[in-house]
């Protein structure tokens, strides 16, 4: 049994030469900042109602019919809401199904994922449970809307019939626990480090002057008119759905308030979460300016004719058109210039320690070729911006970076920005930045035909090393590969990857060792390295790489039959919760089989 345990504890860990993250801003309310999270229970309802759907397929089973990919959280969600509605009405079943079917016929060529995005959308249109009212105005929705209107007559019958109306608030602190492991943290780092780049604060009350006329008393043609002012709130909403389907972000904008709906584990940085946010702080920004959008909108107008005949779906909207302009160029140089920030440093640090002028060379060559694959990718997004209507993006882009070193606020810079527009430099932007597009584009398709290990190596030199010594691990040469590790541990003694990486090799050496003694001797070396990972690691380490850790961990002690630590450890790994390149299922699999030991 040790045996078998010890190969677990080889086999089932990937490399974990993961970059560190950005530093971080510390926690703050994000209420301060207009951001809520919170379940959305018209959405549960909603979305528990289309999950009831389901037909007979060839052998006679009853099937889904809406079967999108879900987190491991939303499956098991799923599976309990199935049982908990097991003995729902056949008849409302029946119509649910009956909609689903005609409404998968009118999309035959959507996907479920791309099926279930209006059905979000609809669910905000009704009132709050318990009436859930319909709209009372439906001409302004969009056809998409309008599609699925006459669902939500079957989702108030659902909620009024099924009993999830006496669920509902267990589903919905359900939702809260699970979106405080990754989801809420995440939005915090978001939140403060959009907000630190743009340095300013999101307008969460938006000032509107009003003329309102009255009748003059005792007249009747005389009218009494003024200007009122209206202050009204504004809310950046993002909501936790287990069974919203997983890597996708809806999103809705309903006058004042932004939502994205997303999984509640899902991780915020760098997703399609932060355009929503960015967007939510410039739209007030250029409502304010409006005088100045105004008086380049002819300039703008023939950019946006040239991109029409491309895509006609392009929006001739002018503000609409600087609105997202402003949104994409934010959005690609904070990317590049949070990086660039990061890697800069980390190579001062690491020439600080070297000796010879070659070697100092050697990282100085390596971080201008980093840099430039930065400024690459940021060429690709705002190629595609642009493509997609973002005609300014490309200028924004080059005005902002006057701004991300002084500290000014992006809110006092906007009006100058617009104001001194030149069309005539915009027209050739896709031209010249075609190449580095291009390029972007070329190593955009290597990494993905490249273990997910490997595309962090830019974002830390000492990444780069790592990689090498990885090889010397591929080649079972565990001695050389200790050494190399030790000898990086002496130059970064407080990465927590090159300690996980030490406590691997020390596994994986114990795996080839037929000693008892000095194969426990080699664990307990292992267990010191991963011990350390975790006491050096900060509030910016990997997500992934402590997953890992926690969980190679327990499966040391496990081993050394030490169950009570073992499981304390597996919890830590539960906690973090299901992030990329983790072990979550690992964790959960490990304390389930402990529980179920006598």
């Amino acid at each position: 049994m040790r045996k078998i345990l010890l190969f677990i504890i080889l086999t089932f860990l990937p490399v974990a030469i993961m970059a560190q993250g950005q530093n971080q801003s510390q926690v703050f309310d994000l209420s301060n900042y207009g951001v809520k999270i919170d379940a959305e229970k018209r959405v549960i309802i909603v979305l528990a109602a289309l999950e009831m759907a389901e037909t007979r397929n060839a052998s006679g089973e009853n099937v889904k019919l809406i079967n999108t990919p879900l987190s491991e959280s939303g499956q098991a969600f799923r599976e309990q809401l199935i049982k908990d509605n097991a003995g729902l009405n056949e008849d409302l079943r029946s119509r649910i199904s009956a909609f689903v079917i005609q409404y998968k016929k009118r999309h035959p060529k959507s996907s479920d994922a791309e099926l279930v995005s209006p059905f979000i959308s609809i669910a905000y249109a009704l009132s709050p449970p318990p009436e859930m009212f319909d709209p009372s105005f439906t001409g302004d929705l969009p056809g998409d809307l309008l599609d699925v209107l006459d669902f939500a007559p079957l989702a108030r019958e659902f909620y009024r019939r099924s009993g999830i109306s006496a669920r509902l608030d267990d589903y919905v602190k359900l939702y809260r626990t699970a979106s405080d492991v990754v989801l809420r943290p995440s939005a915090r780092d978001m939140v403060s480090e959009l907000l630190d780049y743009m340095h300013t604060k999101p307008e969460i009350y938006y000032v509107e002057k009003i003329k309102v006329e009255t009748q003059k008393s005792k007249s009747k043609s005389t009218v009494l008119s003024k200007i009122e002012t209206r202050e009204r709130e504004r809310r950046f909403v993002i909501v936790p759905e287990m069974l919203a389907p997983v890597g996708t972000v809806n999103f809705l904008n309903i006058k004042d308030d932004y939502y994205v709906v997303v999984p509640p584990n899902r991780d915020l940085s760098y997703s399609d979460v932060r355009r929503g946010f960015i967007r939510f702080v410039v739209d007030p920004l250029i409502l304010k300016n409006a005088k100045e959008v105004t008086a380049i909108k002819d300039a703008v107008k023939p950019l946006l004719d040239e991109r029409r005949k491309s895509d006609p779906s392009v929006s001739p909207d002018v503000f609409l058109t600087v609105s997202r302009s402003l949104v994409a160029a934010i959005d690609a140089r904070e990317i590049e210039y949070s990086k660039s920030r990061i890697a800069t440093q980390q190579a001062r640090n690491k020439i600080a320690t070297l000796k010879t002028d070659a070697e100092k060379r050697a990282v100085s060559l390596q971080l201008e070729k980093y840099l430039r694959t930065l400024s690459d990718d940021t060429a690709l997004q705002l190629s595609e911006a642009y493509e997609r209507g973002a005609v300014l993006a490309f200028y924004f882009a080059d005005e902002l970076k006057g701004t991300e070193d002084s500290g000014f606020d992006i809110a006092a810079s906007v009006r100058e920005m617009i104001a001194t527009f030149d069309a005539a430099k915009e027209g050739d932007r896709l031209a010249q930045n075609a190449e580095a597009a291009k390029r972007a584009l070329v190593a955009r398709e290597e990494r993905k035909n490249r273990p997910v290990t490997e595309e962090s190596v830019a974002d830390n030199p000492v990444t780069v090393r790592l990689l090498d010594i990885q090889k010397t691990i591929e080649a079972k040469n565990y001695d050389k590969a200790g050494t190399d590790l030790r000898t990086l541990l002496n130059e970064n003694p407080n990465d927590p990857r090159i300690y996980y990486n030490l406590g691997r090799v020390a596994s994986l050496s114990a795996e080839g060792v037929t000693d008892p003694d000095e194969q426990a001797e080699k664990l307990r070396e292992a267990k010191i390295a991963y011990s350390n990972a975790i006491k050096v690691s900060t509030k910016d380490t990997d997500k992934a790489l402590l997953s890992l850790t926690y969980v190679a961990l327990a499966r040391i002690f496990e081993f050394f039959n030490d169950k009570g630590t073992a499981i304390q450890l597996y919890d830590r790994g539960i906690q973090i919760g299901e992030v990329t390149g983790g072990a979550f299922n690992d964790a959960v699999a490990g304390k389930q089989n402990l529980l179920q030991k006598p």
